[in-house]
């Protein structure tokens, strides 16, 4: 089975849930989200649509990223060094908590834990993943996407003794994990555009070959004309699975 969603809401939100299978919750990563709206967006979803969230910030990244813009919130400097990197200290379990509450409103089938190009492969930053890890409970997937240098065989052995799926962008790495597969498409593949790039026909058929190496996948476009890819790739599939059919008719 495959997936097909955004990195968020490229257009409202109805038209998304209507169009496409899955969403990738953004808004969490930033700052907390009320359960209460969380709860709003399942209740306008048909019960088959699939959401995902985007784990906090406050987990993984220090208060130094510019991401910390959109936190709505001024954190003074002596609470600085509590934040991000998988701490055990009391700004990650708000994260987490914030997280899991949105994810269970949602009944998120996957949760995305992005790291940032600083949180690099150390033997402290290991033992913090596997504690953080540990400590947690959810009935979600668990997805990690690790940035800043980390070797595959290194990812494959923290992705199976924790559990986790690890999350790539397919045109620029392979998964280090087999069976579930969770695809976070950026722009380029691989290239200087990135987030501007728009996927031609080519590049969607070979991103369907890829798909079709594992059991299920989500597909998230995560590009400015996510929306009009992600429904192109949906219409290719489908179109796929028609000609299937009426060949074994």
């Amino acid at each position: 089975m495959i997936w097909t969603g955004t990195c968020g809401f490229g257009r409202g939100q109805v038209e998304v849930m209507r169009n496409l299978a899955a969403v990738e919750i953004q808004e969490t990563f930033y700052h907390p989200v009320p359960v209460a709206r969380a709860a709003k967006w399942r209740a306008r979803a048909p019960p088959e649509f699939r959401f995902a969230v985007k784990a906090s910030q406050f987990i993984t990244h220090e208060v130094s990223s510019p991401t910390y813009r959109r936190s709505g919130r001024v954190i003074p400097p002596e609470d600085r060094a509590a934040y991000g990197n998988f701490q055990d200290s009391p700004p990650v379990r708000e994260g987490w908590e914030a997280t899991r509450a949105v994810a269970e409103a949602l009944g998120a089938h996957m949760i995305v834990f992005q790291t940032p190009s600083t949180f690099r492969p150390t033997d402290a930053n290991r033992t913090a993943l596997f504690r953080f890890f540990e400590s947690i409970r959810t009935d979600a997937t668990k997805g990690i996407e690790l940035r800043g240098g980390w070797a595959t065989h290194l990812v494959t052995r923290i992705c199976e003794e924790i559990g986790l799926v690890h999350v790539v962008d397919p045109f620029a790495n392979e998964p280090a994990t087999y069976g579930l597969a969770y695809f976070r498409l950026h722009g380029s593949p691989p290239g200087p555009s990135m987030y501007r790039y728009t996927y031609t026909d080519a590049n969607l058929v070979r991103l369907k070959a890829i798909c079709d190496e594992y059991d299920d996948s989500y597909v998230m476009f995560n590009n400015l004309s996510m929306q009009s890819d992600a429904l192109r790739f949906q219409r290719n599939l489908l179109e796929s699975t028609e000609r299937t059919g009426s060949a074994h008719e």
